[in-house]
């Protein structure tokens, strides 16, 4: 009888807790990395109970915030930023496939879940090792692998990028375009922009909407390759909203008080949205990798964001 009362003093002090983490979030109490750090703190002490619930919020918010982003964003320097970011996609998106292939046969990991470490280093993460998964009917313990490396290496880059990028003097172009390229999850590429600045996030989100795209193409090649089937319910079609605000904020006649009041919330669900990314990394999901596949994950993430920030460096 003690141990089930316990029980439900844990579970309800998890919820108070967890209510008022996201109203300091939405309230911009805390910051992204915060957030984050928050997140792996309460998954270890509370556990997840909603991690299906949970996978679904980040996906559904994060579309949501982006979209809200585009209202502050202007059509004509959006195009100009997406076209001089372009060329620098399409060269680390196909070096980043094929530095992961390389090393996942130098590394003996299993190729299924080579390639998916590989494409989400090289396009957006999560949202790319799941377009990819269900093109090459990749396994579960392969999908799983991938994206627990992809979100352990995520947690990483909102800490240290933007401290790197003052480290190297990095101008807010500069930074947003480099954590574009670099960082694996839109989410945290967002969460790093945002403390880095405001110009820093326009351009990173820009920059890595642009890369998000590449999953079209990248499933297609994948699907060939694995002689697999293309599924068109895996392209990211909220892009197209998120263009369609920025031609309404670029033409329309709303009030910059309203496109700057959902800007305001679309930078605290960033922040929501971290926080419930972090509650995805427990000890025993870190436990769970094996070193191969580690190695793999790391070793490229360590080239792509090394190249590109040299890169960068000198324009």
């Amino acid at each position: 009888m003690n141990i089930l009362k316990k029980e439900k003093v844990t579970r309800l002090t998890g919820i108070i807790i967890f209510f008022l983490i996201i109203v300091a979030c939405l309230c911009s109490i805390i910051n992204s990395s915060v957030a984050l750090l928050l997140g792996v703190i309460f998954t270890n002490i509370f556990g997840n109970r909603f991690l299906v619930f949970n996978n679904k919020a980040i996906s559904f918010l994060l579309q949501l915030a982006i979209i809200g982003i585009g209202f502050n964003l202007d059509i004509q320097k959006t195009w100009a930023i997406g076209q001089n970011g372009f060329m620098y996609i399409m060269f680390f998106v196909i070096f980043a496939l094929c530095i992961g292939i390389l090393l996942g046969k130098t590394f003996k990991v299993e190729q299924k879940t080579a390639h998916l470490i590989s494409s989400g280093t090289a396009i957006c993460g999560g949202s790319a090792i799941a377009a990819i998964a269900s093109t090459i009917n990749a396994p579960k313990e392969g999908i799983s692998i991938a994206l627990s490396i992809v979100f352990i290496l995520n947690a990483i880059a909102l800490l240290v990028f933007p401290a790197l990028g003052h480290l190297f003097n990095l101008s807010e172009y500069q930074f947003g375009l480099w954590s574009a390229i670099a960082i694996h999850d839109t989410s945290s590429v967002v969460g790093a922009a945002q403390v880095y600045g405001e110009e820093a996030l326009k351009i990173a989100t820009i920059i890595k909407l642009v890369k998000t795209l590449w999953i079209v193409p990248v499933a297609i090649f994948s699907s060939l390759l694995f002689k697999g089937e293309f599924h068109s319910k895996k392209i990211p079609w909220f892009i197209l909203i998120f263009v369609l605000a920025i031609i309404i904020n670029s033409y329309s006649a709303i009030s910059s008080t309203i496109t700057n009041s959902i800007y305001t919330i679309s930078k605290s669900i960033f922040v929501v949205v971290l926080f419930l990314v972090g509650m995805n990394l427990s000890i025993s999901k870190i436990k769970a990798v094996g070193w191969k596949p580690a190695v793999l994950g790391i070793s490229t993430w360590f080239i792509i964001s090394t190249i590109s920030l040299f890169t960068i460096l000198n324009l």
